[in-house]
Formats: structure tokens, sequence, C-alpha cells
């Protein structure tokens, strides 16, 4: 297909370039949570990520978010790396934000020393509580004013696993008046003593997405940080984190995500689907993960064409299947081998081909791509004819065969039809026909034409 339309974190790209930003480097990120199967929605993360550090020769890490171990798996982790293979790319680097562990700890410790964090030991729905609404300030944590000594001291013994799951959290010291819900005191970490299946029990405490996401972009020297609209009001916090921390500055942007009508994407919902015996898997035809679409047969170069299809916006919009099935119509009518079946037969007997007698017919693979070859058909006295190719009683303008008529067979010769077997219930069951051995693979030494193939 066409080149891709220029969109603007392309252009964006091209600027920094220009101006020499970020050294001249490129750094992308694909950093999917492995709780799950990915979907037709990530497929465009996916072609956006890989495909800009394919085009400016950068690099593109995928990293798995696995900081949730409630949820997440090494199952679902390898499923990620199948499908994003399978979809045309090859990461860089495999990173997990779980790699970086020990340097977020770090990191949080240097905040509580900054004053700007504080470990909190409000239950989760006190927190809640005391955030306010989008209309309403929230109220400060009791918590909030602790010497950050005492706060450092209650972190390290956080980790130790001195209390109990849930018990405490440390939170980022910001703006509980803000108009901007997530710079309420958001939590940084919480107490879960949940074993990782990368980690085992080496940690309790685990740092949630916004905390960890921003620094883990840090370390890796991310330069375009790429994530959906409903982000776009967390980026405050993203760039907070990375201001009082003084590291390296990711820049992040946002996209409207893929939604494609009367499709369903929720991992959750997804997952309940599976639950309840609804569909037999994540890789099920039906669902629509990458896993379900490759086993329905939608071949990954038509995803990536859809993808570049539908552009890049700031304004959410929802998709028609159809544009993904064309795209997958136009791949298929370009690359794929050509056959044919008859799918409910009527029996064709020629009655003055001989009877002993079989030729080998060559059917092109493909009618406009020579270099792919031919097949063999056997051709004999007995063929068959799909039952909707022929009428007893056609109306006006029928090309194909009905009593008296001529068609050509295709890639054989031209047949007539000269009586009709029906069984005692009146349903044709044969085809009395003869042929014109002169008509050979589109020949015609008479000049007459047939106009039903």
């Amino acid at each position: 297909m066409d080149a891709p339309t220029r969109h603007f974190i392309h252009k964006i790209i091209e600027s920094d370039l220009a101006a020499g930003r970020n050294d001249g480097k490129v750094v992308m990120r694909f950093p999917p949570e492995p709780n799950g199967y990915l979907h037709i929605g990530h497929a465009k993360a996916i072609c956006l990520n890989f495909g800009l550090a394919r085009e400016f020769g950068g690099v593109c890490n995928l990293r798995l978010d696995d900081t949730n171990p409630d949820k997440e798996s090494e199952h679902y982790a390898e499923a990620i790396q199948e499908d994003v293979r399978w979809l045309g790319f090859e990461w860089d680097a495999l990173c997990h934000t779980s790699d970086y562990f020990e340097p977020l700890y770090e990191y949080a410790l240097r905040l509580i020393d900054l004053g700007q964090a504080y470990v909190c030991e409000l239950s989760a729905e006190e927190i809640n509580k005391t955030r306010g609404t989008l209309t309403e300030p929230g109220t400060d944590s009791p918590f909030r004013a602790r010497p950050k000594e005492e706060s450092r001291d209650l972190f390290e013994r956080m980790r130790a696993g001195e209390f109990a799951d849930g018990s405490r959290t440390l939170r980022a010291k910001i703006d509980m008046r803000s108009p901007n819900m997530n710079m309420r005191d958001p939590v940084l970490y919480r107490i879960r003593f949940t074993r990782h299946q990368r980690q085992g029990d080496a940690w309790c405490i685990y740092p949630t997405y916004d905390y960890s996401h921003s620094l883990s972009d840090s370390i890796e020297g991310v330069t375009h940080s790429l994530c959906t609209l409903e982000f776009e009001d967390h980026r405050p916090l993203y760039d907070w984190f990375l201001e009082k921390l003084d590291v390296h500055r990711s820049r992040q942007y946002e996209f409207a995500r893929l939604i494609l009508k009367h499709t369903l994407t929720s991992k959750r919902k997804l997952n309940q689907l599976i639950e309840e015996g609804m569909v037999g898997g994540w890789n099920d035809p039906r669902m629509p993960t990458l896993s379900g679409l490759r086993r329905r047969g939608f071949p990954p170069e038509a995803i990536r064409d859809f993808c570049d299809l539908i552009g890049l916006t700031k304004n959410d919009s929802v998709i028609e299947l159809d544009q993904l099935e064309s795209c997958t119509r136009d791949y298929l009518n370009d690359k794929a081998p050509r056959a044919f079946a008859v799918l409910d037969p009527i029996k064709v007997v020629i009655e003055n081909y001989p009877e002993d007698k079989t030729e080998t017919l060559r059917a092109p693979l493909h009618p406009k791509r020579p270099e792919l070859g031919d097949r063999e058909m056997p051709f004999s006295r007995e063929v068959c004819i799909e039952r909707d190719d022929f009428m007893e009683d056609p109306p006006r303008k029928y090309f194909r065969l009905s009593p008296g008529g001529e068609v050509r067979l295709k890639y054989a010769y031209i047949i007539r039809c000269e009586s009709v077997i029906k069984d005692d219930a009146g349903r044709i069951t044969e085809l009395r026909c003869s042929y014109d051995p002169d008509t050979a693979s589109g020949q015609s030494p008479d000049g007459r034409k047939v106009k039903g193939t």
C-alpha cells in the first residue's frame, strides 16, 4: 500500500532530530502489562513504536510492566513476545519493570529525603475519601507532616516485611487541592505479600504504574514515550517525578487509541468470557486478540496496513471492522495463491469424452503473478460444478449453464448441456453434456464465444 501519511508524532521526532535534541537519538518502548493476551488495539501501539524506531534508525524496547503479581504471569509474557514477533517486529532489548525494582526503591528513598514523599497509614478506602472530587479539594492525610526521617525508617521497614499487607503506603507529597486528581498525593508504593513471577519473594512492596512508568522510561533513556489519551491527565505527574529526581527527562505524548466498532477489547471482560466458557481461550478465533486473529486467518501484513490506513490523531473515533477486512482482502488478492472448490456439487457427465481418458490441466496459482507457478488439475469424463452455476429455467442475461446453453469450464473446454437427470423428489442429480475438443484452454477455432466461464 502507499506510504503512511506523516502524523503529528512523526513530525515531532523530525523536529527533535533537526534541533539536535536527545543527542540525535530516538528511543521508543512498547510497555504492555503481562496480565492477558495482546488484542487488536495493541497492534496500533506496536506498529507506532516499533515502526518509528525502525524509520528513524532508533531503538525500541519491549518492556513488560510486571508490577502487579496478583494478575500477571510468565505465560502472558511469552504470549506477548510471540504476538509482537508475529506482527513483524523485533525488539532491541527485552526489559521488565521488575528489573528496576532496586533503582526504583532508591529513587523513592531520595524523594523521602527531599521531603517529597511520606509514609501514610490510611487505608485505601480512607485515602479515596480524602482525595475529594472534581469540584471539591482533597484533605491532607494526618501523616503528611510526618518527619522525613521517620518516613524513611518506616519505608525501609515496609520493604523488610514488618507491616501487614495493605497497612501502609508511600505517597508523593504534591498538592491535595490540585484540580488534577492525579496530583493529589498519589500512592507510589503499596505492601503486597504476593510472590512475583520473576522476583520470587524478594519484594513485598510494589510500585504503582504512574511511578514506575516514568522512571523506567528514564532509566532506559526513552526519548518519546507514547501512550493513549486516557493518560493525558497523568502527564503532569509523569513530569513531576523526573523533575524532582533530576533524572533523564523522557517526554510523554498521547494519541487516540484504536476503537473497533462492535469489538470488545477490555482484558477484564475478555477474561470473563474465557472464565465463563463463552469462548475457548485467548486464541479463540472469535476473540479480537492477535492470536485469535491469527487463527482466524488475518495475515500480519494486513493488520500493519490497517494501522497505517487509520492513521494517528488526538481525537478518539470508532473504526469499522470493514476497514480491517478490506486491508485483508487487498493483501490476499495480491499475495494469495488461487484455488477453488465445489461445495454443493452437481455431477456433470461429458458423454462424448473418452471414458478411459484423464487429462492434466495447468491452473495458474495467481492470475497476475506468473512467478508463483501453477498447479495440476485432473480432468475426465465426469466432473462436478457448483449447484448455483446451473439453472433449469434461467432469466434473461443468465450466463451460467442451462439446458441447451454453453459455458467454458475454467482452464478446460466449452461444454453444452444436453439433458437433465432428477431424482424422485425432483432434485437435479446429474447433467448430461457434450464438449468441443477443439476449445481446450481458451481456444475457439470457429470463433464462437461463450459468456459464461
